[in-house]
């Protein structure tokens, strides 16, 4: 009833606008016109980066088979070990569906790390179980289990990164699901030995409610853009969720950051100053799970915020550099315009109320009109090309609306920014995100994916009630300061 209700209020809305537009006659010279060109040029920088966005991410295929066609007969093909590491905490509801997935990856050379950072429900039993019955099967690929007292995300990353002994090092959230091939796409881009970092495309797989929904389009708008970035060099956030590394470029930086709530924006911009290249692959794709309800997105785009806030005073010699190690795209344009795109969210409320305002008095819905044509066209046109088009299909009937999630993810946003500049100038810090977890796909159709990795996307959530109810764990926890293993 939710999305129903969503699809009637968006399509009124939009099929009210277009009626204004057909019917009302424009007034010749409208009061406040000046205000259309002021809002035009404070939005300039934003329309410069889309446009150039627009222009370049529908050729990213082409571009990239011409960069490897290049590379190709001065490449060493070798196959890189690879470590997966996966940071948890309270995560019993998708972290059985996330190790099962990274296990029955397709790529050989694999071992997947998980680090318990003082979880209070089911989490470790969880893994405990998982680690026994990989050690029974006796199937490819090393598995390795830590439980710590609560220290922070960034810690847990770290003390998993110690444990692991991969040349490349992925990380992947603890409510997510790995695609058989995504470990494998992700090695590809490092054929080239300039890449130091590689991000994989991430997708919302529980959009049944309209939260989901929402985050769906954003996600889906927002990773088809990556793709101009990557193809500058102007990647700056590798998000945790799907995230990759060399581990020669962590080594020498000193491993994650422990002193930040976002350690993947910081590392990514960090190798982004040490003049590393940061890449991005669509073909890599991990399901993640969206916040459920309002409150979670709220509190998600909080930290994103105050993560990224903080990591760019950090870094702010990169902005305007004309140090050689910087990328000029990055530090002249993606950066600056998005501090510009932050003034902007601020001033939102003011210059969203001037402009319904003016459009009231001067009848011109022009403007309007072409704002949201121009969303539905990229939309359907982004759904049409996407790697997972069966899955994205959803999304055309959302095109007429788009403008209207926008405006929704844009007060989101402005929350998120309000309350970050507010803890940022009382110096108050921020844990580990918390939202109730209902599993990656929640009911949604799961994609094509291992049998064993489907089923444990859907399974049943247990209550603590029955955790106690149940029989003691035969396998007991491993002494402090020793893993888990399983080989």
């Amino acid at each position: 009833m939710g999305r129903i209700a969503l699809y009637l209020f968006g399509y009124a809305a939009t099929a009210a606008l277009v009626w204004a537009f057909l019917t009302l006659q424009t007034h010749p010279q409208p009061p406040g016109a000046w205000l259309r060109w002021v809002v035009l040029l404070a939005m300039g920088p934003s329309l410069f980066r889309y446009s150039v966005q627009l222009v370049l991410a529908p050729l990213y295929e082409l571009i990239m088979a011409r960069r490897r066609r290049r590379q190709g007969a001065r490449c060493v093909v070798r196959r890189p070990s690879v470590s997966v590491l996966v940071p948890a905490r309270n995560e019993e509801v998708g972290i059985e569906a996330t190790v099962r997935s990274v296990l029955a990856s397709d790529y050989p050379d694999l071992e997947l790390v998980v680090v318990d950072d003082g979880s209070t429900d089911g989490t470790g039993e969880v893994m405990r179980r998982l680690v026994r019955e990989h050690e029974e099967s006796r199937r490819p690929g090393r598995l390795v289990f830590r439980s710590l007292p609560n220290a922070g995300k960034s810690r847990a990353m770290n003390t998993a990164l110690s444990l692991s002994s991969g040349d490349l090092i992925i990380t992947v959230d603890a409510d997510s699901v790995v695609e058989p091939d995504a470990v494998r796409e992700i090695v590809r881009l490092y054929d080239d030995p300039r890449v130091m970092s590689v991000a994989g495309n991430v997708k919302i797989g529980n959009h049944k409610s309209p939260i989901g929904l929402i985050q769906q389009f954003e996600y889906l708008y927002a990773f088809f853009f990556k793709k101009a970035d990557s193809l500058l060099n102007a990647v700056y956030i590798v998000g945790g969720a799907a995230a990759s590394y060399r581990r020669s470029i962590i080594d020498e930086l000193g491993g994650f950051d422990e002193t930040i709530i976002t350690e993947d924006i910081e590392m990514s911009t960090r190798i982004q100053d040490a003049g590393g290249k940061v890449q991005y692959t669509p073909r890599a794709v991990i399901w993640t799970e969206g916040a459920s309800d309002v409150v979670g997105l709220a509190g998600q785009r909080l930290h994103w915020k105050y993560g990224r806030l903080i990591t760019f005073w950090r870094y702010r010699w990169m902005f305007l550099s004309i140090a050689p190690r910087h990328n000029m795209w990055l530090s002249w344009l993606v950066m600056p315009v998005t501090v510009i795109a932050d003034l902007l969210l601020l001033l939102e409320p003011l210059l969203l109320a001037l402009i319904v305002a003016y459009t009231w008095v001067s009848h011109d819905f022009l403007p309007i009109i072409v704002y949201i044509a121009l969303l539905a066209v990229v939309l359907v046109f982004q759904v049409l090309t996407d790697v997972r088009r069966r899955q994205s299909l959803n999304l055309l009937l959302v095109a007429p609306i788009a403008w209207l999630l926008i405006y929704f993810v844009d007060a989101i946003e402005f929350q998120a920014l309000t309350r970050s500049l507010l803890r940022i100038s009382r110096r108050q810090g921020l844990d580990w995100q918390r939202w109730e977890r209902s599993g990656v796909f929640s009911g949604e159709p799961v994609p094509e994916l291992p049998p064993q990795v489907a089923e444990s996307t859907t399974a049943p959530r247990r209550s603590a009630e029955a955790r106690r109810a149940a029989p003691p764990d035969p396998a007991a926890p491993p002494e402090p300061g020793r893993p888990a293993r399983s080989r």
